[in-house]
């Protein structure tokens, strides 16, 4: 396939669409935006534009770290409410390291938890019940849970996840979006190896095949190698 050609996607009743459509952009309320946008440079997320018209409409967008979707907020961009935008997920592949350099930011961020209730981490009051502190157990892929918000109100949602569901990416676009998550994954696929080195009895020469095929296996939820 070469770069001129489109890609089609099968939709769930079997019709098909022409071009990929990639989500972009998520737009938050906010009711100050210099104060917004000083909190969001204070997370280190990129600024990648402020442009103020004439007519007094101003969009400012700034993307997380490693995301392919970025945020948008400014003046006559929304008319909903200012702190509206909830449960916006900020997935991550280490909870206690992104909660911490969060915390280290002065983001006043609740401690990691793990819902007993299903649907407990959406709850806007975190002290009516449903969660139990710290990590799940085991570290569950998509199981452990931050939130924080914004001087506004809209709240952020950070999700662990190590190993995805099967069928939720594309073998063949495995990337990995940040040094810090190669490296989260090179730590798992080294614990995992060292189990298997265990169970063959011998030092594995082929570990390198071996960790690549776990991370991919990890990134897209296939059987990871024994």
């Amino acid at each position: 396939m070469n770069i001129n050609e489109v890609r089609r996607v099968e939709t769930a009743n079997g019709d098909r669409v022409g071009v990929d459509l990639k989500l972009e952009v998520v737009v938050i309320p906010v009711s100050d935006v210099d104060r917004a946008k000083k909190f969001y440079e204070r997370l280190g997320w990129r600024l990648d534009a402020d442009f103020l018209f004439d007519n007094g409409f101003r969009i400012v967008q700034f993307t997380p770290p490693g995301s392919g979707c970025s945020v948008q907020f400014g003046t006559q961009i929304t008319s909903a409410v200012r702190g509206s935008a909830q449960g916006l997920y900020l997935i991550v592949s280490d909870i206690a390291a992104a909660h911490d350099s969060l915390a280290g930011l002065g983001v006043a961020i609740n401690e990691v938890f793990h819902p007993e209730t299903p649907g407990a981490q959406f709850q806007a009051d975190s002290t009516s019940g449903g969660r139990i502190d710290g990590p799940s157990p085991g570290h569950a892929s998509y199981g452990s849970f931050a939130t924080f918000k914004d001087p506004d109100g809209n709240g952020w949602l950070l999700q662990e996840v190590t190993t995805r569901l099967p069928g939720r990416v594309d073998p063949a676009t495995i990337s990995f979006t940040s040094v810090k998550d190669l490296a989260s994954a090179l730590r798992r696929a080294e614990a995992a190896h060292g189990e298997h080195e265990k169970r063959i009895g011998k030092k594995d020469p082929d570990w390198p095949d071996w960790y690549a095929e776990f991370m991919a296996a990890q990134r897209t939820g296939i059987e990871a190698p024994k």
